[in-house]
C-alpha cells in the first residue's frame, strides 16, 4: 500500500494520483470509452506510447520516481528488467486472472504487491467450464459436425455421449474461479475433491495433497489455477494415466499447466477419455493433432469473454488503485502459487 497518509485525500482536493498505463506497443488503449473515461476522471494516466514525440526510454526515465502504481494491460511482461527502471514503485495491477506475464519473485524482492482479475472473470469462466465439459462428456461439438457435414442419412447413429451427474470432479486451484466451478458442479450432483498450496479450513469438500492423488481419485480434472514455476506441467503423463481411460481433463487456466506433447500423445493413444481446451502452450498454434480429434472441444482463449465480465474488470481495476492510493485493503492480491 502507499505508505504517505496525504494520499488518502487526493481524491476529494489535489492532483489526480500517477498510474502508469504498461502496455505493448500493439495493445490498443483501452478500446471501451466509459473504461477510458473512468480511469482518466480518477487518475492521472501516465502511456509512454501516448507521447510520440519522446522516446519510451526517455518517458520512463523521467516519470519513473512519481510512479508507485501501474496497470499492465493483458498479457504484457512486468520483468526484472523493467522493475529496476521503476524504484518507486509499488503496486502492479494485472488485468488478466493469469500472473505467468509478471516476474513475481521480483515483485516480492522489492515489496512490491500484485493484483489480478480473478475475481472479475470468476463467474463468466466457471461457465464457461462447465460447458466444456458438458461438450466434451455428451460430443455436443461433435454431433453438430456430424449434422451439417450431412452425415446423418447415412450412418444414423451418433456416439454415445457420457453422463455428467454423479462424476468425481478434481479442481486444480480452489480459488475464485474453482470455487465457482465447484459450485456450479455441486448442483450437477458431482462428487468435488480439490489440491491446492494448502488445505481450506472453511471448504467442504475432500483435499489432496497432490494433483497425483487427485487424479486417482477423479473422473475429471478441472485446471484452475495459475501458472508459476511450481505449476509448469502440474499435469504430466503420470496424472493422465492416473485419470484412466474414461478420464477427462478441462483446462481454462493456461495451457502450459499441462504438458502438451504428452496430452496429445495420451488422447491420441487412448490413455484418455478427453479434453476441453480453452488455452494452449503456444497460442495461437494448436497441435494439428488435436483438430481431427472427435473427444477433444477447442477454443480460442475465450472463457473470460463477455460484456459483463469486462465490467467488472473495469470496477475493480479502479477499485484497487482507488483503496491503494487510500490506504485501504486491496480486492484482489494475488498471493499464492496456486489457489
Amino acid at each position: 500500500m502507499a505508505n504517505n497518509e496525504t494520499q488518502q485525500d487526493q481524491f476529494s482536493s489535489g492532483p489526480l494520483p500517477i498510474v502508469l498505463l504498461h502496455r505493448l506497443p500493439s495493445f490498443k488503449h483501452f478500446p471501451d470509452p466509459p473504461f477510458r473515461d473512468l480511469l482518466y476522471s480518477n487518475f492521472n494516466l501516465l502511456d509512454p506510447h501516448d507521447s510520440p514525440h519522446e522516446p519510451y526510454d526517455s518517458f520512463l526515465t523521467r516519470h519513473a520516481h512519481s510512479i508507485t502504481a501501474l496497470v499492465t494491460v493483458g498479457p504484457t511482461p512486468v520483468t526484472d528488467e523493467f522493475l529496476q527502471r521503476l524504484p518507486c514503485l509499488k503496486l502492479v495491477v494485472g488485468t488478466s486472472a493469469g500472473v505467468d506475464h509478471i516476474d513475481l519473485p521480483a515483485c516480492r524482492s522489492r515489496g512490491i504487491t500484485v493484483t489480478n482479475a480473478s475475481s472479475a472473470f470468476s463467474e463468466d469462466v466457471a461457465d464457461y467450464a462447465v460447458g466444456l465439459l458438458i461438450d466434451v462428456l455428451r460430443r455436443i461439438s461433435a454431433a453438430d459436425r456430424f449434422v451439417r457435414g450431412r452425415m446423418w442419412p447415412f450412418e444414423k447413429n451418433h456416439p454415445l455421449g457420457f453422463k455428467l451427474s454423479g462424476k468425481r470432479v478434481g479442481i486444480v486451484g480452489l480459488g475464485s474461479i474453482g470455487s465457482e466451478v465447484a459450485k456450479r458442479l455441486s448442483a450437477f450432483d458431482c462428487s468435488i475433491a480439490y489440491t491446492s498450496r494448502n488445505k481450506k479450513p472453511s471448504v467442504p469438500f475432500p483435499f489432496h495433497a497432490n494433483v497425483l492423488d487427485l487424479a486417482t481419485n477423479s473422473d475429471i480434472l478441472v485446471l484452475c489455477c495459475a501458472l508459476t514455476e511450481k505449476t509448469h506441467h502440474i499435469v504430466n503423463k503420470n496424472v493422465m494415466l492416473a485419470l484412466g481411460k474414461q478420464g477427462v481433463i478441462i483446462n481454462i487456466g493456461r495451457g502450459s499447466l499441462i504438458d502438451e506433447k504428452e496430452l496429445v500423445q495420451c488422447l491420441i493413444q487412448g490413455e484418455i477419455g478427453g479434453a476441453g481446451l480453452d488455452v494452449f502452450e503456444d497460442e495461437p498454434n494448436v497441435p494439428k493433432e488435436l483438430c481431427g480429434l472427435d473427444n477433444v472441444v477447442l477454443s480460442p482463449h475465450c472463457a473470460v469473454m463477455t460484456p459483463e465480465a469486462f465490467e467488472a474488470l473495469r470496477d475493480l481495476i479502479v477499485a484497487n488503485l482507488k483503496a491503494f492510493f487510500s490506504n485501504k485493503p486491496l480486492l484482489s492480491v494475488f498471493s499464492s502459487s496456486y489457489e
